[in-house]
């Protein structure tokens, strides 16, 4: 990959690099899209990383198809896929992560330990691997994005970071590789998640600004469907993360919830 990458570079090319683990969806292929738009040489990574799971965490059970995956890629345009093995990534003695001090603290950080580790350990690798000039991750994950944007800061890579707008089936849900581990009550539920953010933005717009409120109607709505439970509901600053008591400036709604045994997350920016 790494001769790959300097042939491409030595011939003049731009290299839009789209960080995926595999099982594509909608919003995989919107990724990829982009990355087309945005480098002459589009190249898409798959690899579940074993680091930024947690040791309860679906790693062995998170799907794979990589005939399926290459031939989606294929069809959206993709040039390279690179899908390494674990050992080749974490060779024997590995000792080197990448973390952060702040953004790693809230949503997802607390219940997911060492999760935003793992994530900025192997995106430094792919970087120094792949050498992009773009790199394209999904505002679905926005804490991931935020992380991400972070490191190339702190870091000085020079890969300009681009964020996707989130994908939605057309009831709504975010696209997820986990979505195929609802059973169909399940997902039913599952669509709360998608509708309780549209209650918070409608109450926005007719005035509410007391965070607490808000995020009170947002969980109220969830629990009143079966199979959920909260992770988090929260409403923080877009880049600090840091939560805030009032919508006085465009806030970012982030939610975690289980349903069933499927942990699924969702946001969207809250505008006054």
């Amino acid at each position: 990959m790494q001769q790959e990458a300097t042939r491409l570079l030595q011939a003049g090319n731009t290299i839009a690099l789209v960080p995926t683990m595999g099982y594509f969806h909608e919003g995989h292929l919107a990724l990829m899209r982009e990355g087309r738009k945005q480098g002459d040489a589009l190249i898409t990574s798959i690899f579940v990383n074993p680091t930024q799971f947690g040791p309860s965490e679906d790693f062995q059970a998170y799907p794979r198809d990589l005939n399926r995956d290459a031939r989606l890629a294929e069809s959206v345009g993709v040039d390279v896929i690179f899908a390494p093995e674990a050992e080749m990534m974490y060779d024997q003695g590995h000792q080197t992560y990448v973390t952060l001090d702040a953004l790693s603290l809230y949503l997802c950080g607390p219940s997911r330990p060492g999760h935003f580790r793992g994530v900025a350990t192997v995106v430094t690798k792919l970087f120094n691997i792949v050498r992009p000039q773009v790199a394209l991750f999904g505002e679905k994950d926005y804490q991931q994005l935020a992380v991400i944007r972070r490191l190339a800061r702190d870091l000085y890579f020079d890969v300009r970071i681009i964020g996707v707008p989130t994908v939605r089936e057309a009831d709504g849900l975010a696209m997820s590789s986990r979505n195929t581990y609802l059973s169909p009550d399940e997902r039913r539920s599952a669509l709360s998640i998608h509708q309780s953010i549209q209650l918070a933005q409608e109450g926005v717009a007719k005035g509410i600004k007391d965070a607490r409120q808000l995020v009170a109607e947002t969980s109220g709505l969830i629990h009143s469907h079966p199979h959920t439970k909260i992770d988090y509901v929260t409403l923080c600053d877009p880049e600090t993360l840091e939560d805030v008591k009032r919508v006085d400036e465009p806030s970012l709604m982030a939610l975690a919830v289980w349903v069933g045994h499927t942990r699924l997350i969702d946001n969207a920016i809250l505008t006054p």
